[in-house]
């Protein structure tokens, strides 16, 4: 029985694949006139509440969805003559090999590698499609409004937290790994103060309730307590709000990370180089402080898996809070009770007491499957805790037995923030994205992110700011830079 060659073989095939795109091509081609007729018909047959417009637009969707699925059809009868054509020349050369089975082997391993070509369209093909209709219902609803208003640049490393002021003046401080924390105009983007008294990654910035002082946590394994005076600079024009785009526009679902520019830091910024205070303890990475209500204690949290409860008057311990089994990673107090809540790696977070002076009681929750990133209060009876599981679950202090919200997202998440006027929780997440909820764990919106705005690293932080100020929500990530948003959340989506 004779063989062909593999060449020619080869450019058999090739001329039937193109024939039969040609094919494909003139057929669909041809049919569009009667795919359009019928889509009339149908329009005027059916009854729908439905505007017309909108029901032409989900026709023309579905029937390019139908249109991709014939092409793919066509492929694959293409793919099954390949692999018949490719059968019998294995069965033929198989008589020279020894037997059928190493051709069936081959034959086996191609087949798969085709169904996986396929199976990788057909997804392709079908998120394409999807994204279209979800996109066409943007403009018949009241969406979430979300403006990049500004950035604030100047970091050499990526930025692990970040903060705002709750006196006046009004500032935005954060924390880079490049040892350094800086204070930041907010209404013009000028770096107004650098702290460098820190011999390690600065990991949190948090600052004081009453006073012009900040507590920033180390992995020189200490926290330190400085002052600082700063003069706002003239704040600029604001962009013009016409331009401001829904929430969900523009968002670029590239895997591909653009390539970071090296970013000069502020030449005229002043520094301050030696701390008031410096809390020293730990026998690790201090990963995050705060302080207490009042402000005369702080607590720290590190990767020695201690939480440390100091005076902030004598730099002395008061208490070490002990109990996890692996390493910290966040801690937050509540705003108005002598409240502390720590997260770990080890899937839980701890609740201490320190209301009592005489009791100091601890509870432990065991909510999440995989380490808990951050907990942390909203001015009610909740803590809200984020977790690498991918979950962020909502907490009553009363009956904290079983969350009373669950977020479920597609990647893990990091410090979240809640707002405290609008009650909305901003979740930052590893994969570049921003998505903001409300309490009840309905999704309200996701930040834009493209080529020309958003994140473009792994969003570490996220801040709400409750001042009158041209942005209301700040987040930072390990490109190096914090971000300013402008977001307006329609009453009517808060209700829902």
């Amino acid at each position: 029985m004779p063989v062909e060659s593999g060449s020619s073989a080869a450019a058999r095939q090739a001329k039937q694949k193109r024939k039969s795109h040609s094919l494909s091509i003139r057929r669909t081609n041809s049919t569009e006139q009667e795919r359009s007729g019928l889509q009339r018909d149908m329009l005027d047959g059916q009854d729908s509440k439905l505007p017309l417009s909108l029901r032409s637009n989900l026709l023309d969707l579905f029937s390019q969805i139908e249109r991709e699925f014939e092409n793919l059809y066509i492929e694959n009868l293409e793919l099954r003559r390949d692999i018949e054509t490719l059968n019998d020349r294995l069965a033929a050369e198989g008589q020279t090999l020894e037997g059928a089975d190493l051709a069936k082997g081959a034959l086996k391993t191609k087949a798969s590698h085709s169904t996986s070509q396929l199976s990788q369209k057909l997804k392709t093909t079908y998120k394409a499609s999807t994204s279209k209709i979800v996109s066409s219902f943007k403009a018949t609803t009241s969406r979430a409004v979300c403006q990049l208003v500004r950035e604030y640049v100047g970091h050499r490393d990526g930025i692990w937290d970040l903060s705002v002021s709750r006196t006046q003046p009004v500032v935005l401080g954060t924390a880079s790994a490049d040892h350094s924390a800086m204070l930041w105009s907010i209404e013009t983007g000028k770096c107004l103060l650098k702290y460098m008294g820190h011999q390690g990654s600065v990991n949190s910035i948090k600052f004081h309730p009453t006073e012009q002082m900040a507590l920033t946590a180390s992995g020189d394994q200490t926290a330190h307590i400085w002052r600082y005076m700063v003069q706002l600079p003239t704040p600029q024009p604001v962009a013009d709000i016409s331009q401001q785009t829904p929430c969900e526009d523009d968002v670029d679902f590239s895997d591909k990370d653009e390539a970071d520019g090296e970013v000069e830091g502020p030449t005229d910024c002043p520094s301050v180089r030696v701390a008031t205070t410096t809390l020293r303890s730990h026998q690790g990475v201090v990963i995050a402080a705060d302080w207490l209500v009042g402000g005369k204690q702080v607590v720290t949290a590190s990767w020695d898996r201690a939480a440390n409860l100091y005076d902030v008057e004598t730099s002395e311990l008061v208490h070490s809070l002990t109990g996890h089994d692996q390493e910290l990673t966040h801690c937050c107090t509540h705003p108005t009770q002598r409240l502390v809540v720590t997260s770990s790696r080890d899937t839980t977070f701890r609740l201490w007491d320190f209301r009592d002076p005489s009791i100091h009681s601890v509870n432990v929750f065991q909510g999440h499957t995989d380490a808990v990133t951050s907990a942390v209060f909203t001015v009610g009876d909740n803590v809200v805790s984020g977790s690498d599981d991918r979950t962020v679950k909502v907490w009553d202090l009363k009956n904290m037995r079983s969350p009373i919200a669950t977020i479920r997202t597609d990647s893990a998440v990091n410090r979240i923030s809640v707002s405290v006027t609008q009650k909305i929780i901003a979740l930052p997440h590893d994969n570049r994205q921003v998505r903001l909820f409300d309490m009840a764990g309905v999704r309200l919106a996701r930040l834009p992110r493209s080529n020309r705005q958003g994140h473009r690293r792994m969003v570490c932080c996220s801040a709400w700011c409750e001042d009158n100020t041209s942005c209301n929500l700040f987040t930072c990530g390990f490109d190096r830079q914090a971000i300013g948003w402008n977001i307006n959340i329609p009453a009517l989506l808060q209700e829902k």
